[in-house]
């Protein structure tokens, strides 16, 4: 195995003797002839690209398509049409049909870079894609079949971004059949002076110029440093060494000058204040509101209807349940600096009468995108007296897109 390891590093130029890199090189070996799912993981720059590679090179697919996507370059508006493709008039702007990724690789290996930064919308439809080989062009109600196998690599902590809701749990166990974890470069200590060694010589082709060498203070130095750029901030820095340095000897002083400071990496101590929120964004805080005054309204048709089925038999009671009403109802706890900016609580005026705090209760409105949706879609047709070009003019959405809704919703022109 240990020779099979050595000819792949040759190979794919993977320069490097930590036990961990071997490791991950025989992960690579191991899986790629069959299909399974493959995620590799490790901090930026630390070489992620290499494995899949790899894992296709050795695979049956080899003679195929290998697509390297990477996911956080594309605007979230076109990354479904990038990976899906789309049919003509699907949106603006699409003039002729296209076809993606998924479609173009069939057969062969889709590398999906910075997986992490896929929108929730495109994670549901390659998580179809991982499940049943299926996946359905933007603009488009026709199912298509793909045979790709797909490797997957990031930089982030899929445990805190499944936390925070920013990706799929059931996505990452279907992407991590296989993980394949990439160590960083400051536990590679053997492999840094050995590293620097490879790019030395390659700017020294480059740049037609003597190679530069390291002094044991300066390999010292290199080795105890943090290197949180990893492999890619090597390589830059040796690159600098190279043209800016006259002297080909590196001392342990010049190499320090070129070396950032490192920060306190020690992780920070955050307090939490009980009672408090920490929101995001502003239409978090809205829904807190919304849904603080759905349970407000509960309460009061709750005891508006016990109400009704026990009536009060004195005027003190009265006076106690408006009370009860004033405090709970009427006069809001403080809001918080946050919900003062969106809402000012209204007071209810209670009449004379007994039961006039019990007289009006609104109606829960809809929070529905999908009723919202069908109510746009009526009125546009309405005003536009069914003609579907207006109505889908006035919409801002393709005709074809507006007679998939008109379909859906089953609706009589």
């Amino acid at each position: 195995m240990n020779t099979e390891i050595q000819n792949i590093k040759q190979r794919f130029e993977i320069i490097g003797n930590y036990p961990g890199l071997d490791r991950a090189i025989e992960k690579s070996m191991r899986v790629s002839p069959t299909d399974i799912t493959v995620l590799v993981t490790g901090e930026s720059g630390v070489g992620k690209e290499s494995f899949p590679k790899i894992i296709h090179q050795l695979s049956h697919r080899k003679h195929n398509k290998f697509i390297a996507v990477n996911c956080g370059a594309i605007p979230e508006g076109t990354i479904d049409s990038e990976l899906f493709g789309h049919e003509k008039g699907a949106f603006t702007g699409a003039t002729s049909n296209r076809s993606g990724y998924f479609e173009v690789a069939d057969g062969g290996t889709i590398f999906l870079d910075e997986v992490g930064e896929l929108p929730l919308t495109t994670q549901v439809r390659l998580l179809r894609v991982l499940e049943n080989g299926e996946f359905i062009k933007v603009g488009s109600s026709n199912v298509q079949k793909t045979n790709v196998r797909i490797v997957a690599a990031t930089n982030l902590n899929m445990e805190d971004a499944i936390s925070k809701g920013k990706f799929r749990e059931d996505l990452y166990y279907r992407l991590s059949t296989v993980e394949i974890k990439i160590p960083p470069l400051r536990q590679r200590k053997s492999d840094i002076i050995l590293l620097f060694r490879k790019f030395a010589s390659d700017f020294a082709k480059k740049y037609n110029m003597p190679t530069v060498r390291l002094d044991d203070d300066a390999q010292r130095i290199m080795q105890n440093y943090r290197w949180n750029g990893n492999i890619r901030q090597l390589k830059n820095i040796t690159e600098q060494l190279s043209v800016l340095e006259q002297e080909r000897g590196i001392s342990g002083a010049m190499i320090s000058s070129y070396l950032p400071n490192p920060k306190n990496n020690l992780p920070a101590i955050v307090s939490k204040s009980d009672g408090q929120s920490d929101f995001s964004s502003e239409r978090e805080i809205l829904y807190k509101i919304l849904f603080d005054m759905k349970k407000d309204l509960n309460e009061l048709k709750k005891l508006t209807n016990n109400l009704k089925k026990n009536p009060p038999s004195n005027p003190s009671e009265i006076d106690e349940i408006k009370n009860f009403i004033t405090q709970n109802f009427n006069e809001h706890k403080k809001p918080s600096n946050l919900e003062s900016n969106f809402l000012e609580a209204e007071k209810i005026e209670l009449k004379d009468d007994k039961y006039s705090f019990a007289e009006e209760v609104v109606e829960e409105e809809t929070l529905s995108l999908q009723d919202k949706e069908l109510e746009l879609i009526i009125k546009a047709l309405e005003r536009n007296k069914g003609r579907r070009k207006a109505a889908a003019k006035e919409l801002g959405i393709s005709e074809r897109t507006l007679y998939r809704k008109i379909k859906q919703y089953d609706l009589e022109i």
